[in-house]
């Protein structure tokens, strides 16, 4: 399974970004996909998830904030962040599980200025 994941940039307090993850090597409707991101000196963590039926669950510090999708035709997840604060700044993940492992995309780094 190859992720590649794209979107990231600067932007400010309150303001909206949108992230992409492209899916290919497996069959991208019936994978679980998530965001994780990592900040500066931070242990990766858990962002969003989404299910094969749809389905979601957040983190409680994006919930609310944050909105994951999928489409499956163009084997693509997104994820929306709204509402951005600069404690948001990270590199952000999308990943899935299958075959026994976990994949992870390349990252994609998001900046949010105070």
């Amino acid at each position: 399974v190859q992720l590649q994941a794209s979107g990231g940039g600067l932007v400010q307090a309150g303001g909206s970004l949108t992230l992409s993850c492209a899916a290919s090597g497996s069959t991208f409707s019936s994978l679980t996909m998530a965001w994780y991101r990592q900040a500066p000196g931070k242990q990766r963590e858990f962002v969003a998830r989404i299910y094969s039926g749809g389905s979601t669950n957040y983190a409680d510090t994006v919930k609310g904030r944050f909105a994951v999708s999928r489409d499956n035709a163009k084997n693509t997840v997104y994820l929306q962040m709204n509402s951005m604060k600069p404690e948001d700044t990270a590199v952000y993940y999308c990943n899935t599980f299958t075959w026994h492992r976990d994949y992870w995309g390349q990252g994609t780094l998001v900046t949010v200025s105070s």
